[in-house]
C-alpha cells in the first residue's frame, strides 16, 4: 500500500499498513486464551453500550464487539488508512450479523470524528498510544468518553516475557518500561499485566510475524533463539511467551 490520502496527523504504522496479510496472522495468533477480553469485560463491560475501536485497522476485532451474547449496542471503528478501512468494511459486511450496528470512520487518535461524550468504552490495541508523546490522543479520549465510561490501551510489556526481551533488544531507543509506567500513572491510568501469549498454526507464520515486528538482525536472532528453545515453549515450538500491559482508566 502506498500513496493514499491520509487524515491530518496520521502516524504511520510500521506493520499493518504495509503488510495487512501478515498482521492478520498475528491477530489470529494473539491471546489464544482470551485473557485480554476477559480482563476488559471485568473492568468495563460493553454489553448494550457504545464501543469505539480506535485504530481498528482491517477490523479484526469488530465482529467480537458486535457478537452476541454481550454485544455492544453500537460499535464505531476509526482508522486513518483508507485501504485498511475498506478491508474493515468488507469484514463487517461478511462477519457481523447486523452490519448496521457498526460504523466505520476515517480519523486519528488526535482527531476522533465523534461528538463529545459519544462513547462508553474505547479499545486501542498497539495503535498510537505508546507513552510519552501521545498526550493529544489522551485529550481526545477525555472528550469523547462519557462520564462513567472506560478506555483500554494495550501495548507491549518490555519488562518481562520472551517477546518483551526480543522487543527491547530490537528497539533499544524506546523509553524504559519504568518510564512508560510513570507516564501512564501520571495521567491517571491503571495497569493490569496480562500473559497474553502467541500461538501460531505453522512455523512459517511465526517466522513471518517475528520478521514483521522486529528489525532484521533482531528478528533473526529471536528466531534462532526460538528454534533452540521452542520445543520447551509448547505446542511444538509454535507458542511464544508474550506479556502485554492493559492500561485502563475510567472517566
Amino acid at each position: 500500500m502506498s500513496g493514499p490520502r491520509l487524515p491530518r496527523g496520521a502516524v504511520r504504522s510500521p506493520n499493518i499498513w504495509d503488510h495487512p496479510d501478515v498482521y492478520e496472522i498475528e491477530n489470529r495468533a494473539a491471546d489464544p486464551h482470551g485473557r485480554l477480553e476477559a480482563a476488559m469485560r471485568e473492568l468495563g463491560d460493553w454489553s448494550g453500550r457504545t464501543l469505539l475501536d480506535l485504530g481498528c485497522g482491517t477490523g479484526f476485532h469488530l465482529p467480537r464487539w458486535a457478537a452476541e451474547p454481550g454485544a455492544a449496542a453500537r460499535v464505531v471503528g476509526v482508522e486513518p488508512h483508507p485501504d485498511l478501512l475498506a478491508l474493515a468494511r468488507r469484514r463487517v459486511r461478511r462477519r457481523v450479523a447486523d452490519p448496521a450496528r457498526v460504523s466505520l470512520l476515517p480519523g486519528t487518535a488526535q482527531d476522533v470524528p465523534l461528538p463529545d461524550g459519544a462513547v462508553d468504552v474505547v479499545h486501542v490495541r498497539w495503535a498510537y498510544f505508546f507513552g510519552p508523546g501521545c498526550e493529544p490522543g489522551l485529550r481526545e479520549l477525555q472528550r469523547v468518553v462519557r462520564r462513567g465510561g472506560v478506555a483500554f490501551v494495550i501495548d507491549n510489556d518490555g519488562s518481562r516475557s520472551t517477546f518483551g526481551h526480543w522487543f527491547r533488544r530490537g528497539f533499544p531507543h524506546l523509553p524504559e518500561p519504568s518510564t512508560i509506567e510513570r507516564f501512564w500513572a501520571r495521567h491517571g491510568w491503571s495497569r493490569r499485566q496480562i500473559d497474553m501469549g502467541w500461538r501460531f498454526e505453522r512455523p512459517e507464520d511465526l517466522e513471518a510475524v517475528v520478521r514483521l515486528e522486529l528489525p532484521p538482525a533482531a528478528a533473526e536472532q529471536a528466531l534462532a533463539e526460538h528454534a533452540a528453545h521452542g520445543e520447551q515453549a509448547g505446542a511444538g515450538g509454535l507458542e511464544v511467551d508474550y506479556a502485554v500491559n492493559l492500561w485502563w482508566r475510567t472517566f
